[in-house]
Formats: C-alpha cells, sequence, structure tokens
C-alpha cells in the first residue's frame, strides 16, 4: 500500500479549526537549521523514524514505475463489460453493495523511549484473521501508513485542555491502481484536565465525502459518550449495503439516555460529483488563478499547495484533482503530506501534493524544479514556471472565466449547485479539445481498437487548440483514457459521454440551421 494516485475527491464538512493545537518545540530545535526535515531529531528513535519515512517513500516510487504496467495486465484481463467506460474511470468502485468501510481504527499518541509523541493505532475494527501471507503484508504496510497521515503535522505534542475538532483525509494507492481512502476526524477526547488529540479513521474504497463526514460526526458524538457506543454503530454501518446514487440507507442506533437513532445516510445522485466539494477552492482563489492551476495539472507538471489547516488542504487539492473530469491525475497525489516526507517535493516525476504552510521554510530550501507552489491561505502564487498563461486556448479560457461562478454571486445557492456549475465549465472544455476522439479510433476484425493521433490533432480547425492538444496528447492521462477507448467499442453512456453527445447535437442543429 502506498501514496500516490489520482482523485476526484474532497472531504465533507468540517468543524471550525480556531485553536488548533500547538507543538512544544525543544529549545535545542530553535537553534536548528530549518531547512532540515528532522529539525534537530537526535537518537535512535528520530533515525528509526527517518529511516521509516525513506523506506516509504522508496517503495511509493518504485512502485509507479510498476503501476501503469499492472493495471494494464488487470483491465486487460477484464470482459468488455466490467471494463470502465472512457470517460467515467475511477480508481473507487461506485456500485451500490459494497460494504461501506474496511476498518475503523483509532489513532493516539503515545510516548517513545525518547520521550516523544508517536502516533499509534491504539483499537482496529474489524479485526482481521486467517489472512493469506499476501493480504496479510499488505494489511502491514496499510496499517504502518494509517498513523503518518493521521497526523501528518509532526510528533511533538502537548495535551490540551481544548481543541476544535477537525476533519481531512488521504489516499493510499496499490501498485495496481487500485485505492482506498482514510477519511479522518481529529478530536480531543472528552475529560477534565489537558489531554492529547486522537484521530478517528475510517478506512474505505469508497469516495462519498459528504456521506462519510456525516458519519464521522456520530462517530464523534459517541465518543463524547463512550468509546463502547462507537462500535455497534459502526458493526450496523458495516453490515448495510452501500447505497446507489441518489438512495439512502438507515442505520439503528441505541444511544445512553436518547434511546434507538435512526440515522439515514444519502448517497448524491449524481456519482461523479460526490468526491468533491469546489467552495473550499473557489474561497481561496479567484477563477483566474484555479485556471492556472488547472493548466499545471492538465500538462501534468509538479504542483504544491500550502495551507495551515489539513482540512483545507484535503478539500482544495481534491477539488484542483477532480476539475481533470473524465481524466485522472496518475502520479503522486498525497493531500496532506506528512512532515517526514516532505522531500517528496524533489521528486523528478509529477506530483500534487498538500503541505501545511508551517513548513514553508524547509519546502523552499528542497531543491525542486519547475514547480507551481499554491498558497491558499494567501491566495497567491509563491512560485510559478512561467508559462501557466499560455498553456490554454486564449478562446475557451475566456468562455470558461465568463462561465465560473464567483464566489459572492448571489445565483449560487448551494454547494451542490457551485458543483455542477464548476464542473461542467470543465467537462465543456474537454468536449471542445478532445470530444472527438471516438472518430479517430479505427477497429479491426477482431474488435481492437488504435487511435489514430496524427489525424485526432489535425482535426481541430483553431491552431490554439491544436497547439494544446498536442502537448495534451502526450500526458499519461490522456494515454490511459485512451487506452481504455480502445478496448471497448461499445461506449457506455456516462456523464462525459452524456455531454459529448449533447455537443455533437448542438452542431448537427446548427449546421442544419
Amino acid at each position: 500500500m502506498i501514496v500516490k494516485g489520482q482523485l476526484m475527491q474532497v472531504c465533507g464538512a468540517s468543524l471550525p479549526i480556531a485553536n488548533r493545537p500547538r507543538r512544544k518545540r525543544r529549545r535545542h530545535e530553535a537553534e536548528a537549521e530549518p531547512a532540515r526535515v528532522s529539525r534537530g531529531r537526535t537518537g535512535t528513535g528520530a533515525a528509526r523514524r527517518d529511516m521509516a519515512g525513506e523506506g516509504i517513500i522508496r517503495f511509493f516510487r518504485n512502485s509507479l514505475r510498476r503501476r501503469s504496467a499492472r493495471r494494464e495486465e488487470h483491465l486487460g484481463d477484464l470482459p468488455a463489460e466490467s471494463r470502465p467506460a472512457a470517460g467515467d474511470r475511477s480508481s473507487f468502485p461506485n456500485s451500490a453493495g459494497h460494504l461501506f468501510f474496511e476498518y475503523l481504527v483509532l489513532v493516539s499518541l503515545k510516548k517513545n523511549s525518547n520521550g516523544d509523541y508517536e502516533p499509534k493505532i491504539t483499537y482496529q475494527f474489524p479485526k482481521r484473521e486467517n489472512l493469506m501471507r499476501g493480504q496479510r503484508e499488505e494489511e502491514e504496510r496499510l496499517l504502518k501508513a494509517i498513523p503518518l497521515f493521521c497526523f501528518p503535522d509532526g510528533n511533538e505534542w502537548t495535551p490540551l485542555l481544548e481543541c476544535n475538532s477537525e476533519t481531512f483525509s488521504f489516499v493510499l494507492t496499490n501498485v495496481d491502481g487500485s485505492r482506498k481512502i482514510g477519511y479522518c476526524r481529529r478530536l480531543l477526547p472528552s475529560g477534565r484536565g489537558a489531554r492529547l488529540p486522537e484521530v478517528y479513521c475510517i478506512v474505505s474504497c469508497l469516495g462519498c465525502f459528504g456521506l462519510f463526514s456525516k458519519i464521522l460526526d456520530e462517530v464523534e458524538k459517541r465518543r463524547q459518550i463512550s468509546t463502547a457506543v462507537i462500535y455497534p454503530f459502526m458493526q450496523g454501518l458495516r453490515e448495510s449495503p452501500f447505497p446507489a446514487p441518489g438512495k439512502t440507507v438507515t442505520i439503528k442506533s441505541f444511544i445512553p439516555d436518547s434511546g434507538t437513532e435512526h440515522i439515514e445516510l444519502t448517497r448524491p445522485l449524481d456519482s461523479h460529483l460526490e468526491h468533491v466539494e469546489f467552495q473550499a477552492l473557489f474561497q481561496r482563489l479567484s477563477p483566474e488563478k484555479i485556471l492556472l492551476v488547472f493548466a499545471s495539472a492538465v500538462l501534468e507538471r509538479r504542483i504544491v499547495f500550502l495551507a495551515e489547516e489539513l482540512s483545507s488542504l484535503s478539500k482544495c487539492i481534491h477539488a484542483a484533482a477532480a476539475l481533470l473530469y473524465p481524466f485522472t491525475w496518475a502520479h503522486t497525489y498525497i493531500p496532506v503530506v506528512p512532515e517526514m516526507l516532505l522531500s517528496t517535493v524533489c521528486c523528478p516525476t509529477p506530483f500534487m501534493v498538500g503541505i501545511q504552510k508551517r513548513y514553508l521554510p524547509e519546502v523552499l530550501d528542497q531543491p525542486m524544479e519547475e514547480v507551481l507552489l499554491v498558497d491558499l491561505c494567501e491566495g497567491e502564487f509563491l512560485r510559478l514556471v512561467g508559462d501557466e498563461e499560455e498553456i490554454l486556448p486564449a478562446k475557451l479560457k475566456s468562455e470558461m472565466l465568463t462561465s465560473l461562478p464567483v464566489m459572492n454571486n448571489n445565483n449560487i445557492q448551494t454547494p451542490e449547485d457551485l458543483n455542477v456549475r464548476v464542473s461542467d465549465t470543465f467537462v465543456q472544455f474537454f468536449v471542445k479539445t478532445i470530444g472527438h476522439y471516438p472518430d479517430h479510433i479505427t477497429w479491426n476484425k477482431h474488435g481492437q481498437g488504435c487511435f489514430q493521433e496524427r489525424s485526432f490533432c489535425k482535426a481541430l480547425t483553431s491552431k490554439t487548440s491544436r497547439k494544446f492538444v498536442k502537448r495534451f496528447v502526450k500526458t499519461q492521462m490522456f494515454s490511459l483514457f485512451i487506452q481504455e477507448a480502445e478496448r471497448n467499442r461499445k461506449c457506455v453512456e456516462g456523464y462525459f459521454q452524456k455531454k459529448l453527445n449533447e455537443y455533437q447535437e448542438q452542431k448537427k442543429q446548427r449546421r442544419l440551421s
């Protein structure tokens, strides 16, 4: 299990994050070189942590080389009707009937031999037994990675009297491209006196952030009563099937002094938007700047997002990746980078990562090449490659700016309305630039397709659109998209295909009129 990949998802609603816990800095650290990720750590404990981080990075980078080939082998073995349709590819199962989650884990801070607090899994539900060797090794990797991402902001904590809850997420990607999401709620347990925060993390292969945020609300409510009240609720959830789009599942749960509650969990009707909440991104960046982020992402460049709050990072990076629909980010993808993995920004391959702004000095000291550095706190770019303004065709960029909402626009009433409007804007961009791709796949008598890149690019009459597409077809996200289109001549009509058909019909009507 590694960390990287796509994803068009975003955390659900989160609670305010004022009075976030501050980490205690030891005296010798104040004099230490701020550019070093270890920041003055000494001793075998620090060495073990650094070695562990290096091991994760090595495993993670090696898997990048293996992932595409393994994913192709996996898809090649599937019958045609089981393969994802081009334009609706996702690493997350979206059919009904799956289990809601695989694990609920409680991650607590425990002192090690050096006196530092380290995140440890102190409870796992359910316990899995009788696993095959490969399954056991995968589970061990998963459970080792989870604590790092539940407390990505270092290990030097002090007990707190108060601390507002935080909701965030991370994505763990296996070498075959399958993904698991960790939905996290960091909270301060009830009690008297100073306490250490803890994190409840729900691990699931299903992407539906609003729904899981509501589940975490229920977990937190029960935690304030007793941990014993949490697990019957989660058992009831585990026994319930994941609902189909637009459907609701009702969970019965008993709470002392309140009786039996009926909790309704509704899945959004439009499955391609259930993973995302664009509002957070549009609250922090102007539409003009969002288009520059999109331009960098669509050419698979290196992008670093900076913010203080874990929830802001998580939401914004998922929203940025979601702009690429129907394509998916196929490279390093870490919504919140743990402190020990800050060297990820030195990676020579494309990445999209989120880093807490407190680590900006360390980030700037890293030997980064051609990176877009996005400050979500100030709504500005701290570093650009320099050609971002020239990537997208000018006419289409102007149309997108006209279509994109401004956050003070009274016509946008709800986050759902905003999601639809933003998504449609970027989908239309791809419809107009690459929507003619089915006309440039030739098929042999065995039903095997072959994409004709040259004729595909030449078919565009606009010089600026042709220039953009010639660059875009070289990306991995486009290659994966086309490979799947070549495997399946009979297209399943997903959301993107529906928009393609509508656009072609409009063009036909204009020619006839």
